[in-house]
């Protein structure tokens, strides 16, 4: 285990809504005229970005920096022609949008994002290219976004989902977060699948951090209940599952402290 004087301490008062990534950005605000779609050149261009160029990069990143490793990876597979949506904890700036997309992997893996992720000067449309679909700023954008978003589930691909919203780097529990995101696959009726990344002591001496990370699903949600209990009944059994896995944790690189 990592030495009780090099960890650092991290309070926090509000684990719905702090965000502790480094990056300071302002995003920009997605109205109405903001592009969710493109046409058939841009959607190669992002397939070949996406899946292509940047998966070597990903996998060797995650290799290197973590020494990763999937539990539950064929899960997903018996539905590589099935869209679905995946949820995850945001503990990592690069490796969240790096580890689904390498576990999913030939499907094409996009990303619910903040707008600050679009919103970085000349890095913006990269970003966009390697499969982030931003979170929209007023009625008109959030029509095109829902749009965008069945259009990608519709044609087999996966959405990745961070529910809790706000990196704590190297958090090893799960924040509460609402059910507001579990809309999606409710409306699009489509599986959806936990992802967990759990913290493990890797190195010479213990002091780096290696992942783990459990894929759980499929969940379905409940035909039985109306739309609105059956998107908090999916948000439930998914919430819970993480929470059982992050238990596998046993590395703890930053201690996070409610404020007194």
């Amino acid at each position: 285990m990592r030495r009780e004087k090099e960890k650092r301490v991290v309070y926090y008062s509000d684990p719905l809504n702090e965000e502790f990534s480094e990056a300071q950005i302002k995003p920009r605000v997605i109205d109405g005229a903001y592009c969710y779609a493109h046409g058939r050149l841009w959607d190669l261009c992002s397939l070949v970005i996406q899946n292509v160029l940047s998966m070597p990069v990903k996998v060797l990143y995650l290799r290197m920096k973590f020494r990763l490793k999937y539990v539950g990876r064929e899960k997903l597979k018996k539905y590589k022609n099935t869209g679905y949506f995946i949820y995850g904890n945001h503990t990592q700036p690069f490796a969240d949008t790096f580890i689904p997309s390498v576990a999913d992997y030939p499907k094409r893996n996009f990303f619910l994002v903040s707008p600050a992720n679009v919103s970085m000067p000349g890095l913006g449309g990269l970003v966009e290219l390697l499969g982030a679909i931003p979170i929209p700023g007023d009625l008109d954008a959030a029509r095109h976004f829902v749009r965008a978003v069945e259009e990608r589930i519709g044609r087999g691909g996966s959405v990745t989902i961070y529910p809790e919203a706000h990196i704590w780097p190297y958090y090893t529990g799960i924040r509460p977060f609402t059910d507001v995101s579990f809309k999606y696959p409710v409306k699009c009726g489509s599986p959806v699948f936990a992802l967990t990344n759990t913290y493990h002591a890797r190195g010479r001496r213990g002091n780096k951090a290696r992942i783990v990370t459990y894929i759980d699903g499929p969940f379905l949600p409940d035909e039985n209940l109306p739309p609105r209990r059956r998107q908090q009944d999916l948000r439930d059994r998914v919430y819970k599952c993480m929470a059982e896995r992050s238990r596998e944790s046993d590395f703890e690189w930053i201690e996070y402290r409610p404020k007194e």
